[in-house]
C-alpha cells in the first residue's frame, strides 16, 4: 500500500519520475511476492511511457535526477547498488538484533500502520570508525533490494548564505521521490548542537533545515544517520530517530567470525585461531580486514595457495603499533618492535625469512638497538657522552 500511495502522491503532484520510480518498486515487490502476472502488466504499462520513464521499469533503478551543488555543479549524492553479501556480514548480537527490528519494521510498514503504531523508518548509527556503520546501512539496501543514497557532506555544505539549506531540501525531495536508503555519512557534519559559543546563524539554521526536512518525509522512507561523533549530536535531531545502534570494537565471537570470513580460504591451516582472537582484542572490523588484504596480497603475489601465518602476526603487530602512535619508518624500526611485542612468534629465523634477509642482519639490528640502549644509560649516570 505504501507504494499505491506514493505513486498516488506522484500523480497528484504531476511529477512522473515519482509515480514511475515507485510504480517500478511495486513491480519487483509482486515479483518476489510470487505475483509475476501483476508485475508484468505494471512493467509493461511503464513501457508505453516516455522514454525518460525507461529506468522506472526496473524498481533497482531510478529516473529522477541526482540533486547538485548549485555553487560546484557537483553532485551531492552518491548512488550505488551494493550487493547481498550474507556471510561477509557480522555484528554482535545486541546490534544484529536491533538490525533485524529494523528491516521487519520496514517490511510490515503497511500492517504496523493498519494496526495504529506509528512507524518511522530512521536508524542513527553511532560509534567509533571503523566498527561496521557504513558497511550496515550498505548491507541494509542489499537486504532491501534498494539503492543506496549517500549524502556527500563536502558537497552539500556550501559558503554561499543559505544554500546549504536549499541543497538539504534537494536531497530529500530526492530522497521521497525515489525508492532508496538514504545514507547521511558524517552526520555530526549536519547535526551538530546547537548552542555552542563557536556556533554562528548560518550553523543553526543548518540543523534547523535539518530538523524540518526530516519530519517532512513520509514515514516509510528510509533514513540512515552514521556518525563518530554521537556525542555531538544535538538533542532535537536524536529524537527523530526511533532506531539506534551503539557501534563497538567486536568482541571475541565477532572477531573470530571476521577473522575467517576475511581470510577465506587464504587462511593457514597453521593458524592458532584463539592466539590471534585473542591478541586483536581492541581492534576494528576494518583493521582486521586490512591486515587480511594485505596477508593475502603477499601470498598471492609470492605464488602462495594460502597466507602466511606468521605474515598474518606481522601485519597485526605493525596495525597495532600506528594505533598505539608508534610510527615504524624503518625495517630495523619493524624488527625490534615485532620482537618486543611478540618475542616468541618473532625468531630470529622467522624475521630472517620474513624480511628474506640472513639471521645475522636481524641480529645486528636487535644488538645495535641494545647498545643505544646501554650507551643511553652509561650516559645518564655519568652525566657527559661516551
Amino acid at each position: 500500500m505504501s507504494e499505491v500511495l506514493k505513486i498516488l502522491d506522484g500523480a497528484l503532484k504531476a511529477n512522473a519520475s515519482m509515480a514511475g520510480n515507485y510504480a517500478g518498486l511495486l513491480a519487483d515487490k509482486l515479483e518476489r511476492s510470487g505475483e509475476r502476472e501483476d508485475a508484468l502488466r505494471i512493467r509493461d504499462r511503464l513501457a508505453r511511457a516516455p522514454s525518460a520513464m525507461a529506468f522506472a521499469q526496473d524498481g533497482s533503478r531510478m529516473a529522477t535526477a541526482v540533486p547538485t551543488d548549485i555553487e560546484s555543479r557537483l553532485e551531492t549524492v552518491d548512488v550505488s547498488y551494493p550487493p547481498l553479501q550474507e556471510n561477509g556480514f557480522h555484528l554482535p548480537s545486541a546490534a544484529a538484533k536491533r538490525v533485524q527490528e529494523f528491516i521487519e519494521s520496514i517490511s510490515n510498514y503497511d500492517r504496523l500502520a493498519a494496526a495504529g503504531i506509528t512507524s518511522v523508518n530512521r536508524l542513527l548509527l553511532y560509534g567509533p570508525p571503523g566498527t561496521g556503520k557504513t558497511m550496515t546501512a550498505r548491507w541494509l539496501a542489499s537486504k532491501l533490494a534498494l539503492p543506496l543514497a549517500t549524502v556527500r557532506c563536502d558537497t552539500l555544505i556550501s559558503s554561499l548564505l543559505g544554500q546549504t539549506s536549499r541543497n538539504l531540501r534537494r536531497v530529500f525531495d530526492f530522497a521521497e521521490q525515489t525508492p532508496c536508503v538514504l545514507l547521511l555519512d558524517e552526520f555530526d557534519a549536519l547535526a551538530s548542537a546547537r548552542g555552542n559559543e563557536r556556533d554562528v546563524g548560518e550553523l543553526q539554521r543548518i540543523v534547523i533545515a535539518l530538523l524540518q526536512n526530516i519530519d517532512a518525509l513520509p514515514g516509510h522512507t528510509v533514513v540512515v544517520a552514521a556518525t563518530n561523533f554521537a556525542q555531538g549530536i544535538d538533542p532535537a535531531v536524536w529524537r527523530r530517530f526511533p532506531f539506534q545502534i551503539p557501534f563497538a570494537v567486536p568482541d571475541a565471537s565477532s572477531r573470530k567470525a571476521l577473522w575467517k570470513t576475511m581470510l577465506r580460504d587464504f587462511a593457514p591451516a597453521s593458524l592458532h585461531w584463539d592466539e590471534l582472537v585473542s591478541i586483536s582484542e581492541g581492534i576494528s572490523g576494518a583493521v582486521i580486514e586490512q591486515v587480511c588484504q594485505d596477508a593475502i596480497r603477499t601470498a598471492v603475489l609470492a605464488g602462495e595457495s594460502e597466507a602466511d601465518a606468521t605474515e598474518i602476526l606481522r601485519r597485526l603487530g605493525l596495525a597495532i603499533s600506528l594505533l598505539n602512535g608508534h610510527y615504524l619508518p624503518s625495517i630495523e624500526d619493524e624488527v625490534r618492535w615485532l620482537r618486543q611485542w611478540r618475542g616468541e612468534a618473532f625468531s630470529l629465523r622467522e624475521l630472517a625469512r620474513l624480511y628474506a634477509v640472513s639471521t645475522r642482519q636481524i641480529s645486528n639490528m636487535l644488538r645495535g638497538h641494545n647498545a643505544g640502549k646501554a650507551a643511553s644509560k652509561t650516559t645518564e649516570r655519568s652525566g657527559k657522552p661516551r
